[in-house]
């Protein structure tokens, strides 16, 4: 399936820029241009980094073993938080 031009172009632009965060998100989760920061209601319990000014990934750390791991759950525009807490 085709996207139309511009619609195509954001998508792309977007999934780069993910593909650029996580790699920094994996080397340091904590790095400052991740802007990584704890959630409350209703995502008590979640992280979120930033990918651009307005998009997001919210994300659950699982500490196993004495290791933290990272699952990604959500990818989407600052409009995820306006939308759930309504």
């Amino acid at each position: 399936m085709q996207l139309p031009g511009s619609i195509g172009n954001e998508c792309v632009r977007i999934r780069n820029t993910v593909d650029e965060r996580v790699a920094i998100f994996i080397k340091n989760p904590q790095d400052l241009i991740l802007n990584n920061h704890a959630l409350r209601e209703p995502y008590q319990g979640l992280r979120s980094i930033d990918i651009t000014s307005n998009w997001r990934v919210i994300y659950k750390e699982i500490h196993e073993g004495g290791e933290i791991s990272a699952y990604f759950v959500l990818l989407g525009t600052h409009e995820l938080y306006e939308t759930e807490s309504n």
